[in-house]
């Protein structure tokens, strides 16, 4: 195995979105994607109990040409959209929806977790979609923290969300080429992530201080992005943390997005701007 080199780390500053408080280390001045990722928000926040379900998380949104995942890690999320889906994950789970030709859905905290009120931290992850995919019919999928395969090296946690890790297979319907892994990493402890050679890859830390053997200093709330070349990541862990590890195929297509919408032209664009509006996504009512 060849060492893989951190080629930039991107900060998550805080940006405001519809005026809920993320952060967002992609996109950055410094890189607009990471084939084929494309936005990585992180938000964490506190339900006040007795809170109204409606009145909190994310109302009813399009989406077409590419795949929302939303990682939960405390809290739940109650997906509902114009398909029918209508579904709880809690925390160690994740919902995946390959948004296809056209969906509109909401994510909010479930009934019974605004009555309790809590903490809520998710991340929400883009994933661009082949052109010859982004027409297809939209599906929604909803991964148990229990259904995620699990497997434990020197005192690490890797659960395997997406692609095959070391014989370990995760979910396999998304619609572009990837490999994601959840990692809780215990402090003093080594890792070594073996990554596909010429995919692009990225790690998302959390918490705490990790040191990169072919870099140095990883600090929280720093993305680390690779050059594509190598097959390994080495790190040591000096505290506790959780590291989201991000590796895809790119799919080397031209890319236009405009708010919700991710295609390859503006034409393209403008047509799902004009479906949306004449119904053809659907109809989402939350009651």
């Amino acid at each position: 195995m060849t060492l893989r080199k951190v080629q930039k780390l991107l900060y998550s500053h805080q940006v405001d979105m519809g005026g809920i408080p993320v952060r967002q280390p992609l996109p950055s001045q410094q890189v607009d994607q990471i084939d084929p990722f494309i936005l990585i928000h992180h938000h964490k926040s506190e339900v006040q109990a007795g809170s109204r379900p409606l009145a909190t998380g994310v109302g009813p949104h399009p989406h077409r040409g590419f795949s929302p995942v939303t990682f939960i890690y405390e809290g739940d999320v109650n997906h509902r959209d114009s398909r029918g889906n209508n579904s709880i994950v809690k925390a160690g789970g994740v919902q995946w929806m390959n948004a296809g030709m056209g969906i509109i859905h909401s994510e909010r905290p479930s009934a019974e977790f605004a009555e309790r009120g809590g903490k809520q931290e998710i991340i929400q992850l883009w994933i661009n979609t082949p052109a010859k995919f982004k027409m297809d019919q939209p599906a929604y999928y909803a991964l148990d923290k229990n259904n995620i395969p699990v497997l434990e090296e020197n005192g690490n946690r890797i659960a395997v969300v997406a692609g095959n890790y070391k014989g370990n297979q995760g979910f396999d319907k998304s619609q572009a080429e990837v490999l994601i892994l959840n990692i809780e990493g215990k402090a003093g402890s080594e890792l070594n992530l073996e990554v596909p050679e010429a995919w692009n890859a990225c790690l998302y830390n959390f918490d705490g201080a990790i040191m990169d053997a072919g870099f140095g200093l990883i600090e929280p709330l720093y993305l680390a992005l690779y050059q594509q070349s190598g097959t390994s990541i080495q790190l040591q862990l000096r505290e506790d943390t959780r590291i989201l590890l991000l590796c895809g195929k790119p799919i080397q297509e031209p890319l236009v997005s405009y708010g919700p919408f991710v295609m390859n032209s503006e034409s393209q664009i403008m047509e799902a701007m004009r479906d949306y509006q004449m119904g053809k996504m659907g109809m989402l009512i939350e009651e």
